[in-house]
């Protein structure tokens, strides 16, 4: 936002420079991030002097050139060489002495040096009005007033303006600085803090009056809620025109391009004031007025000549043959106003801030107005500013104000009432601050004291202050007006050491984050708004558990992710597209979920790998992930853990096409599978893709407490090996469960390092390798005792699931 110094100073009369006012302002929480320096023609003509021509005689070698003297107010004339057909003795003339630094059309600057043209010595300029900025005329050199004295500074003679501007970093909460008006509010209540006493000076209305009634247009608002307030006035007799200099400057200098006089003047009143108008050709209106919503796929062409489709919600400015206006946000073409225009009806209205913004979203329009209206305006002005609005009207266009005001206003927006504990300021704040000095603090922002006690204040807020709402935020009021800087802070230092468990969610975090990065692993960080298509991917998730966005940006970014999946797929659909194919990613991130009973967030892991297990290279033959891949790195991070006693089940998640569950006392601990193509295709996804789903809560859950050790045995383990012959449908979990149900004591592992199907092999039956791992923590075992268990095991796996010895 830029705030003019000038411009400010009409609210304001100070003599601090725009240094003090600045560091005022940053410390008011309205951060002054550069002041810029502003002249209304670049460079501000310094150097430019009135020159008196003494004589002027043609050059003596070059028939377009003239060799004039000229009195600049120095001892001695000048002699400058001319080119322009209209110079002549007697003329008072702008001259651009030697050193003085000049603009072209583009903005380049050039410096006037002192030179020889065709033999003549020139020390400087006699310049025509484009040259200096004041014009475009080139025909040639301008002629001053002849009773000007020579020597007088050309910008003295035309009133350069300068001016210094503010470009504030405003908050999106601090709708109420949005104006000059809001800012000077800001400023007195800051300087009041520091004994400078000064008076906010508001424009006068007090000429405001109706001079006929000869054009009265009736409003009727069908949407109250939507437009809680709507004002307008006709005036007739106006001349639209190019604005007053003092007008375009003022508009210049915050960034504006004046446009015509009623245009510049709603501009000047929103930036002033912070309320928001609108002008409508009276001559295009048919019949009334009305305020309402039009019916969906309604066809809408706006003043930038894109026709527009309406959304039903959209709220609209009618008259009684269609739409005029978007309300609050952009004008329409056919209702503007032009250079034949000769009355108006204008426009100040409050409207609903939601509504507001809805709307500019979904036309993707950003205006002046919308960016007021959506933030939320003052609702107590809006009959103010039409006056003020009106009267500048007529005095830069002309005109008679033929209505009086017409005002729909059903329902009068409220103040907002708090109670301050002055307890609870001294403990936010840390430090007590007189009471007194709260209640000046808090008289100078506008805020009534209706109530005092011992214990606090009964306050009443004024309703543009949408966000000081709650006892917390008057506090904040209080301390960004008493000074953060004024709050003493001890030298005394304080330290606590805490007693930080090991299992905290970062420090895990951190422990599996390195290990998967030491594996190939990148980490990624997906949003959390995704889209609500996602949720028709899978029968797992429910479009009714969709938590949904309330003012959503797209309809991309409408939804809270239900499934780090989905993110996940869209990073490797990126990276496939671009030639990066053999991916291996993880993310830590949460999900969010709406219930009959409230809403919910989960935490989970998700680890996704697809195409080649490593870069191709001459030493390494390529080989693709697989589902045993992923499940390796899975049971990596569960030891890592030292998460035990897991079982294993078949997946149920629709969201594979074919998969595993590990779970934990019958909870569901990581799902690991093959992703399904008809949702790969979603993604235009054509290599496979496995992913992996811990819940990251349960994990947490299972670590917290206390570390259980024990001591490296001192006796050596045993290692003996079976090649045994099994059926088909027998896998390594049943041997393996069998053999730790078989040998409780010393059996420590069991290892599957070979499996063979094919040639030689009874049908139906396939060849394990397995090694067995024997060990007592308390002696040396015995051939006798190894020789027993391994019999006791090959025993039991005969006997239950038919094996044989190879």
């Amino acid at each position: 936002m830029k705030i003019s110094y000038n411009w400010l100073k009409q609210f304001i009369k100070t003599d601090w420079t725009s240094e003090q006012t600045s560091e005022l302002l940053t410390d008011l929480g309205l951060e002054v991030e550069v002041v810029e320096k502003y002249q209304s023609v670049k460079g501000g003509l310094e150097g430019v002097v009135v020159g008196h021509v003494l004589t002027c005689e043609k050059h003596p070698d070059a028939d377009r050139l003239k060799v004039t003297t000229l009195n600049i107010g120095l001892e001695t004339p000048i002699q400058v060489v001319c080119g322009a057909a209209n110079v002549a003795a007697g003329q008072k003339v702008p001259v651009a002495t030697i050193g003085t630094i000049l603009y072209d059309k583009e903005g380049n600057e050039f410096t006037i040096k002192k030179g020889k043209i065709r033999g003549q010595e020139s020390h400087g300029m006699i310049c025509a009005e484009d040259e200096l900025g004041l014009g475009t005329g080139h025909d040639g050199i301008m002629v001053l007033d002849d009773a000007l004295i020579p020597g007088t500074p050309v910008s003295e003679v035309f009133k350069i303006a300068n001016d210094e501007v503010f470009e504030i970093g405003l908050t999106p909460n601090r709708a109420d600085a949005m104006s000059h008006y809001g800012t000077a509010r800001d400023l007195r209540a800051g300087m009041l803090q520091r004994g400078v006493n000064v008076e906010l000076i508001t424009p006068s209305v007090s000429n405001f009056r109706v001079d006929m009634r000869t054009l009265k247009i009736d409003v009727s608002v069908e949407e109250p809620l939507l437009a809680p307030r709507y004002c307008g006035v006709t005036i007739s007799g106006i001349t639209v025109e190019e604005s007053p200099t003092w007008l375009k400057d003022r508009l210049k200098a915050i960034g504006l391009t004046p446009k015509n006089n009623i245009v510049d003047v709603t501009n000047y009143v929103l930036h002033e004031l912070g309320q928001p108008l609108h002008a409508f050709d009276a001559a295009k209106i048919n019949g009334k007025v009305i305020v309402k919503t039009l019916p969906e796929g309604t066809k809408f062409i706006t003043l930038d000549d894109v026709e527009r489709t309406l959304h039903k919600e959209d709220l609209m400015i009618c008259d009684e043959k269609g739409p005029l206006c978007i309300a609050g946000v952009f004008g329409g073409k056919k209702s503007g106003v032009s250079e034949g225009t000769t009355s108006i009806f204008l426009e100040s209205a409050y409207f609903d801030a939601v509504s507001v913004r809805k709307t500019a979203k979904r036309h993707q329009l950003n205006t002046d107005a919308s960016f007021r209206f959506e933030r939320g305006i003052d609702p107590t002005i809006t009959e103010y500013a039409l006056k003020r609005a009106a009267l500048l009207i007529q005095e830069v266009a002309g005109g008679k104000i033929t209505s009086d005001v017409i005002e729909v206003y059903p329902k009068k927006v409220e103040d907002f009432s708090v109670f301050l504990n002055f307890s609870h300021v001294s403990k936010i704040i840390g430090q007590e601050i007189p009471k007194d000095t709260i209640k000046k603090i808090l008289v100078s922002l506008d805020i009534k004291v209706n109530s005092v006690s011992d214990s606090g204040l009964g306050l009443t807020i004024p309703a543009y202050r949408v966000d000081v709402q709650r006892e917390i935020d008057v506090i904040e009021e209080i301390l960004r007006v008493y000074g953060y800087n004024n709050i003493d802070f001890s030298k005394k230092f304080n330290a606590t050491v805490s007693n930080s468990p090991r299992t905290e969610d970062y420090k895990v975090q951190n422990v599996i984050a390195s290990q998967l990065n030491s594996q190939g692993f990148h980490e990624m960080m997906a949003n959390s708004l995704t889209t609500a298509v996602y949720a028709k991917l899978s029968a797992d998730l429910k479009e009714e558990h969709n938590v949904t966005m309330l003012n959503p940006l797209s309809s991309d970014l409408s939804t809270m992710r239900q499934s780090l999946l989905f993110s996940g797929l869209e990073a490797i659909s990126y990276n496939i597209n671009r030639k990066n194919s053999d991916l291996k990613l993880f993310e830590f991130g949460k999900t969010y979920h709406k219930y009959l009973n409230g809403y919910e967030e989960h935490k989970h892991l998700s680890l996704l790998i697809s195409g080649n297990r490593n870069k191709e290279s001459w030493t390494n033959p390529q080989k693709t992930t697989d589902f045993f891949l992923l499940k390796g790195y899975v049971t990596g991070i569960l030891s890592r853990l030292g998460i035990d006693k897991i079982s294993n089940v078949p997946s149920k998640s629709d969201v594979f096409s074919e998969g595993t569950a590990k779970v934990y006392n019958n909870e569901v601990l990581v799902e690991i599978g093959v992703v399904k193509k008809s949702i790969l295709k979603h993604f235009g996804i054509k290599q496979e893709v496995y992913y992996a789903d811990f819940n990251w809560d349960l994990i947490l859950k299972i670590i917290t407490g206390k570390i259980k050790y024990s001591e490296i045995p001192k006796y050596p383990e045993v290692r003996r090996d079976l090649a045994l012959l099994i059926d088909q449908s027998t896998t390594y979990e049943n041997i393996y469960t069998l053999a730790k149900q078989t040998e409780k004591a010393l059996l420590k592992d069991v290892n599957l390092f070979d499996v063979y199907e094919g040639k030689n092999l009874p049908e139906g039956k396939k060849s394990y390798a397995l090694s067995f791992t024997i060990q007592d923590s308390t002696k040396t075992l015995t051939d006798s005792q190894i020789d027993k268990i391994m019999s006791k095991l090959q025993q039991t796996f005969e006997t239950q699931l038919g094996a044989s010895l190879r």
